[in-house]
């Protein structure tokens, strides 16, 4: 097929539509986030990109902790919310019915309506132009116990994650394979009649 080629731009797709709460639980704020990413299994790091100009900017900066909260399908309206809106006009949580509660290790607040959170402390911010990168260790992960089976395993795809693709959000789709399966030997079974 014919590819067409455009100017260096910001499309990969999609992201994840994160909630990002930061601050304290007496003055707690939050705001969307689609620029964010793992970038180190041990020890377990991300990222966001924020805007100096955004409010929560500052707050990051100064307290050096801040909460990545996954989303959901029926989040949308707030997330959408949160991410065109300031902190400095609005309370945010209050205006979308948004509930916080106490991190494990951070001061930031986990976000109760997220089935996932991610509690995470700044080791270094990188001006990247617009955007300032705050790199992070995740020092803890909040889940919902709903999304863990029996076994001890986590089913995330249960809790109908939101997603962000240039300026539109959307809803995950349904599972099409896990990490490996592609390689997995096939196990043999014996047929019954052939004994």
């Amino acid at each position: 097929m014919a590819k067409i080629v455009w100017n260096p731009g910001t499309l990969l797709a999609p992201l994840p539509a994160v909630l990002v709460s930061c601050g304290t639980m007496e003055k707690a704020n939050v705001f969307t986030v689609a620029w964010t990413g793992i970038i180190n299994t041990h020890p377990a790091m991300t990222y966001i990109s924020v805007r100096p100009s955004r409010h929560s900017y500052n707050i990051i900066k100064e307290s050096g902790e801040f909460v990545i909260n996954l989303t959901t399908s029926a989040m949308v309206r707030s997330v959408d919310f949160c991410g065109v809106r300031s902190g400095s006009k609005f309370d945010k949580l209050e205006i979308c019915s948004l509930h916080k509660e106490k991190a494990s290790k951070v001061s930031a607040p986990v976000i109760t309506e997220s089935p996932l959170s991610l509690e995470c402390r700044v080791v270094e911010v990188k001006s990247l132009g617009t955007h300032d990168m705050f790199i992070a260790e995740i020092v803890a992960v909040d889940i919902e116990e709903r999304f863990i089976d029996s076994k001890g395993k986590l089913n995330l795809q249960q809790a109908g994650l939101l997603s962000y693709s240039h300026g539109e959000y959307f809803a995950t789709g349904r599972k099409l394979g896990e990490f490996g399966y592609s390689v997995r030997k096939k196990s043999k079974k014996k047929s019954k009649g052939n004994s």
